[in-house]
């Protein structure tokens, strides 16, 4: 078996997907939460994509990761909110 790979922090152009429900309130939250856990990452290079029914919508987003509680504390404060469906 192999091992994932290892991150080495700060990891700059880390990026974190979340899939959830369409409208405002998704990307409202993704850039809440980043600019509380990741400042200063790239707005730029955000992305935004419709489901093909519009339904859902995914929003991708490029951080420098500084480690893993940065990660783990960036997937539980969007995950608290029932918008959220999946975080990557």
């Amino acid at each position: 078996m192999q091992e994932p790979p290892k991150i080495e922090f700060p990891c700059p152009g880390y990026p974190i997907k979340v899939l959830g429900e369409a409208g405002d309130t998704l990307y409202s939250l993704v850039m809440e939460v980043m600019d509380e856990h990741a400042p200063g990452f790239d707005r730029e290079r955000t992305t935004v994509k419709d489901s093909g029914k519009g339904r859902f919508q995914s929003v991708t987003v490029y951080i420098t990761a500084t480690g893993v509680e940065q990660l783990e504390t960036i997937h539980q404060a969007l995950r608290a909110n029932p918008v959220t469906k999946v975080v990557l």
